[in-house]
């Protein structure tokens, strides 16, 4: 099955100069609930075991590989990049931070903040409701249709690209961002 691709703008080339930056929000993938394991130990579901390749997959048809990946912690979120990553001929570097599981927008923002300014594309594997969250205040008040289904939901391996022109990435702000894709990937059950 195909990715449910939902087609976006592209940032308005005029607003700076040079390319813009871009922010790949991911949602981990499904994930199971076995009895008496903690909420950050919880493993991926078959589904998620299927569905995290094909967002690799379709993060490179996309153009829309990172230049650094920030990870939550939980077993959940490090399983979806794993096997996400490992669709791309060389991944880059990851770095798993604690503040990113159960992390309201606030949150963050602060560790987006902090990513190098060379990097120019910076992938978030994260939880909901904050990521979700996130996308929307970053998008703000956009007229753009691209945003409504992020409002009505953002399902598990759900991936949306904010693309914005700033010098560096501690000038994210809610708001200045455009929303330029989103997509659901799904992978079939025969593992293709």
């Amino acid at each position: 099955m195909s990715p449910d691709v939902s087609p976006g703008r592209s940032p308005d080339a005029s607003a700076s100069a040079g390319p813009p930056r871009r922010l790949v929000v991911l949602r981990h993938a499904k994930s199971a609930w076995p009895q008496s394991v903690p909420d950050h130990e919880r493993p991926l579901a078959p589904r998620g075991l299927r569905d995290a390749p094909a967002v690799g997959r379709a993060l490179a048809d996309a153009d829309c590989l990172p230049d650094l990946a920030l990870c939550s912690t939980a077993v959940r979120a490090r399983r979806t990049w794993e096997l996400a990553s490992a669709e791309w001929d060389t991944p880059p570097p990851v770095r798993y931070d604690p503040r990113v599981y159960a992390a309201d927008v606030p949150e963050l923002l602060a560790v987006a903040r902090e990513t190098p300014a060379e990097v120019r594309t910076l992938l978030l594997v994260g939880h909901n409701p904050g990521l979700q969250e996130l996308v929307l205040d970053l998008a703000g008040d956009s007229l753009d249709d691209a945003l409504e289904p992020v409002r009505v939901k953002f399902p598990t391996s759900a991936v949306a690209v904010l693309a914005w022109h700033a010098p560096t990435w501690a000038d994210l702000v809610p708001g200045a961002a455009l929303l330029t894709w989103t997509a659901v990937p799904r992978g079939r059950k025969d593992g293709g």
